[in-house]
């Protein structure tokens, strides 16, 4: 998720997006503190703690300070993080999954503080720098066996592999199938995960690993689901070709309820609430 491919921003640009990202944030912590759990604690005449502190999280006061004093803004823009906030807002404390770690990661788990965000990353070295920063973050190490300049070929073969089909639909173990990612840590194939966000890996140069096993394998988790509700799969840099493509066959245009910028936003619902499957029984 480091921001090695994009234009440098305008002043003004990095200014208004520094400006809104530290209003999302005070007005988390400004809810939290006057809404809080005690609907009436605003009214109080008691002798309380102090509310400020015991209403927000750790991770939070530190994003908060973080973005404040950093001149570094996030790689999304305040339209397209504002569509991932709102869902949020509804369903946290939530079980967030996040593919990529950068700048906007400690916004990200500020957002979620009372629920579990997991980023997954492919780079070691990026993982210790991050992590050296913001030790509160969750992040592991990603191996991916895929490279971008194979996704034609992937999207032509894949079909030809019965372990790749909707009806085996798993992930761990299953080697024959490329495109699922088989090395996450057991964490990521033994939760539920509520929302998805996929920022990563790299998908720039033909010798990076691409995005196409990310798309995959998240919309395999999304369709395993077993708890009620749909899962939130965000896809970022659907400007590229790969992204948008990956993103019709796996994730389906028919799921996809916002597109803002350069992120599709979808709601996928479990497969066993899918009563009918087109195109011979695959995703779409």
């Amino acid at each position: 998720m480091k921001n090695n491919n994009h234009t440098p921003l305008l002043p003004e640009r990095r200014l208004f997006i520094f400006l809104t990202i530290i209003a999302i944030i005070a007005s988390i912590l400004l809810i939290f503190t006057f809404i809080g759990p005690d609907n009436n604690k605003f009214f109080c005449t008691q002798k309380t703690e102090n509310t400020f502190t015991t209403m927000t999280s750790p991770i939070q006061l530190k994003a908060l300070l973080h973005y404040a004093t950093s001149r570094i803004t996030p790689q999304q823009s305040f339209q397209e993080i504002t569509v991932s906030f709102d869902v949020l807002n509804k369903i946290s404390p939530c079980n967030f999954l996040v593919f990529g770690l950068g700048h906007d990661s400690l916004m990200w788990a500020a957002f979620n503080s009372r629920g579990r965000t997991l980023f997954l990353e492919e780079d070691p070295t990026w993982v210790q720098t991050v992590l050296k920063k913001a030790p509160e973050l969750n992040a592991e190490v990603v191996k991916y066996r895929t490279q971008l300049s194979e996704a034609d070929e992937l999207m032509k073969s894949y079909k030809l592999e019965p372990e790749c089909s909707p009806s085996k639909s798993y992930i761990k173990g299953n080697d024959k199938c490329r495109l699922a990612l088989t090395s996450l840590p057991d964490e990521v194939y033994d939760k539920e995960w509520d929302m998805i966000m996929i920022d990563a890996p790299r998908g720039y140069f033909a010798e990076a690993p691409g995005r196409m096993a990310a798309i995959y394998s998240a919309t395999v988790m999304a369709r395993n689901r077993k708890k009620s509700g749909v899962t939130h799969v965000f896809l970022h840099d659907v400007n590229r070709r790969v992204e948008k493509e990956y993103a019709n066959e796996f994730l389906c245009k028919k799921y996809l309820k916002h597109s803002v910028g350069r992120l599709w936003h979808f709601e996928i619902p479990p497969a066993s609430n899918v009563t009918s499957e087109s195109d011979g029984g695959w995703f779409c």
